[in-house]
């Protein structure tokens, strides 16, 4: 079986990126464009963003989190350090980061090397989540083979009522991952596919090397 998607195509006219209106610096970039996202009406969680990874078998492999914070520092998300995917970053932290905000006809890619936050930043961002969102992470062994839903459920109900009044404290395997970005590239989709591409590439003095990329 085959189908032909040959015809699927629309003209990306919505904006332009030139090194006129290009920060020089790639997090304030970043902020101005997820601001526009954010704020604009037709972009659905504009944190969300893909997290690829290089597994035990060699495989990439990305899944979509949500970006949780940023700064000059780089981007932070939360997940189990026993899923794959910590695992995967626990034993190469090399990894990627990619924003498509289709509306907008933007992508932001960053590469970067991930490491664990401070306990006491996950710990103040778990305590900060709704009480269902941490029973949760106490409920799944996430990633792990699981005989059906029903486990999870009767997990949930029972731990509900352990914690009923009580407070919740963040488990060990669970927390925040900082990515610093080593790359971040801005692509803006232009007509005729001739897009706009502006790479910047952190260097030894931590400055950023800027390069227009052909689309």
């Amino acid at each position: 079986m085959q189908d032909n998607l040959h015809d699927y195509r629309k003209s990306y006219t919505k904006s332009a990126l030139t090194r006129d209106n290009l920060d020089a610096n790639p997090m304030q970039q970043f902020r101005t464009w997820f601001y526009e996202a954010d704020n604009s009406n037709t972009v659905d969680e504009a944190n969300a963003m893909s997290v690829s990874t290089i597994g035990e078998d060699g495989f990439p492999k990305s899944r979509v989190v949500l970006l949780k914070s940023y700064n000059e520092n780089g981007f932070v998300f939360y997940t189990n350090y026993n899923s794959e995917k910590g695992q995967a970053l626990i034993n190469n932290p090399k990894t990627c980061l990619s924003f498509f905000w289709s509306a907008l006809e933007r992508q932001v890619i960053i590469k970067g090397v991930a490491e664990k936050l401070p306990e006491h930043q996950s710990d103040n961002y778990f305590a900060s989540r709704p009480k269902g969102s941490q029973l949760g992470a106490l409920v799944s062994p996430q990633s792990q083979v699981i005989k059906n839903r029903t486990i999870l459920e009767d997990k949930l109900k029972e731990l509900e009522e352990d914690y009923a009044h009580k407070e919740i404290n963040r488990p060990r395997n669970w927390g925040g991952f900082l990515v610093k970005p080593q790359s971040i590239e801005f692509w803006q989709g232009r007509p005729n596919r001739l897009h706009d591409r502006f790479l910047f590439t952190l260097q030894e003095d931590f400055d950023w090397k800027i390069e227009r990329l052909a689309p």
